[in-house]
Order: structure tokens, then C-alpha cells, then sequence
């Protein structure tokens, strides 16, 4: 039976994105556990949490990767929880993931062509003024032309970025975009997100690298064993003693 809706997130705002009351199973394993998640519009949220929290499960339904074993997924006000990735995406949410999926074998601009047309349901001249609107957005109309596949791991952390951008998103899930690059490399990807940020497009993020989450993360949340444990104010999340518990080790923020 789907719960009702409420009317705002914990952060505030208009509702944008909700899931409630989720599940998720593989087998004998729960993964999520009568999980309640919301997000406002214009809002970023960042998630943290110790390996297997459920994160990216959490994402993956959200998302409409994973349909969940019990729950609703509500977006704009409508109950998405039977629809599927793809239809999701051209809804308005739209993601990354932890390792990025260029088509390989295509160019940068092809790649986000791609992007344009099958997400963002453009056509013929107007998806390749998006693409090159999103490009430019994000200064990578100088790669264009390059193929994606001889981007450097920044390149493509960015490209998998511009490519959700693309699908014209009302939120964006972003999952771990930041590992595996330098402090400096971090730090062009915070200006990125920001950039995304202004276009009033909510964000969701987890990140493992806590000191770039907070460079934009107006709320955080906390996961362990498939449940929010905290979520709030980001320096409070950190110095909550249930979260330095589990997350921290017992060192506060």
C-alpha cells in the first residue's frame, strides 16, 4: 500500500524527490530498510556512510535502476515507483555512477548528443545545441571532438557529469564522483557541481571524500545498515555521536 505523500522535505522547499517507506532484498538480504528519503527542489543533499550502508542501493532506487521489494518512490508529485530508469531519466532525474560509462568508440559531443536525445527527448538541431550549451557550461567545449575513451579519469568523471546534465534534470544523482582524484581535481569537480548548483538543480550526492561533500551540501545525511541514522545540518550530522560511531570511528568532525 503506498503512503501518503507529505507536502515538504526535511530540508525545506517544495518536494521534488521522496521515497518511503523502501525495502530493497536480494535474497535474505535487506540492503534498505524502511527507508524515508526526501529531497526539496534546489536542494543538495550528501550522503555518507560506512561501506554497505545502502547508499548507492539507495540511489539505484531512486533512480529506477532497482524497483524496491516494498515502498514508494514519489516524483513531482506523481507515484514513479513502477517506472524504469529510462523513463525516470526523460522525467527529470537524472545520475552518475561510481565508475564512469562513456560510449566508447564516440566523441565527447556524440556522447553528449546521446544524452540530449534519448534522455532529454530533444531532436536534430535542438539536441546539439544542448549538448553544446552543456559543454560549454562546464568547459569541456575545447574536447568536443575528442574520443571519449582517451579522457584521463577527470575527463570522464566530467563528461558523466555533462551527460546527465544534458538529459535536462530537475535532480542528480551523484554517486562517489570524486574518488580516485587528486585534492586539486576534487576541487575542480566542487566548482562543477556549483556550476550545476545555479541552475537550480537539486543534488543528490555520496561521497566518501567528507571535506568536498561539504563544499556543497546544504544538508546531510548518514546510512548505516540500510537506515538514515542522522541528517541535518552537516557539521551536526558529523559531531552526532551516533554517526561518529558508526561512520567516524569515534573521532568527531
Amino acid at each position: 500500500m503506498a503512503h501518503p505523500q507529505p507536502s515538504r522535505p526535511p530540508g525545506g522547499g517544495p518536494l521534488l524527490l521522496q521515497a518511503q517507506g523502501i525495502e530493497m532484498r536480494f535474497g535474505a538480504l535487506k540492503v534498505l530498510d524502511q527507508l524515508d528519503f526526501s529531497v526539496g527542489t534546489g536542494e543538495a543533499v550528501g550522503i555518507v556512510g560506512p561501506n554497505g550502508a545502502g547508499k548507492t542501493t539507495l540511489l539505484n532506487v531512486l533512480a529506477g535502476a532497482f524497483a524496491p521489494s516494498q515502498g514508494t518512490v514519489w516524483f513531482q508529485g506523481v507515484d514513479v515507483s513502477a517506472r524504469d530508469a529510462a523513463d525516470r531519466c526523460r522525467a527529470g532525474i537524472g545520475r552518475t555512477h561510481q565508475v564512469p560509462r562513456p560510449f566508447l568508440g564516440m566523441t565527447v559531443f556524440e556522447n553528449v548528443l546521446t544524452a540530449a536525445t534519448h534522455g532529454a527527448g530533444l531532436h536534430a538541431r535542438d539536441a546539439g545545441d544542448q549538448a553544446m550549451e552543456c559543454l560549454r557550461l562546464c568547459g569541456m567545449q575545447a574536447l568536443a571532438n575528442r574520443r571519449a575513451e582517451t579522457l584521463g579519469l577527470l575527463g570522464r568523471k566530467r563528461l558523466e557529469l555533462v551527460r546527465a546534465l544534458a538529459t535536462q534534470p530537475s535532480v542528480l544523482l551523484l554517486d562517489e564522483i570524486g574518488g580516485g582524484l587528486t585534492d586539486a581535481e576534487a576541487s575542480e569537480l566542487v566548482d562543477l557541481v556549483r556550476t550545476i548548483r545555479s541552475r537550480r538543480i537539486a543534488i543528490v550526492w555520496i561521497e566518501h571524500m567528507v571535506h568536498v561533500l561539504l563544499q556543497v551540501a546544504t544538508r546531510l545525511v548518514c546510512m548505516d545498515g540500510g537506515r538514515i541514522i542522522a541528517s541535518g545540518d552537516p557539521q551536526a550530522v558529523l559531531n552526532d555521536a551516533t554517526v561518529v560511531e558508526a561512520y567516524l570511528g569515534g573521532v568527531a568532525a
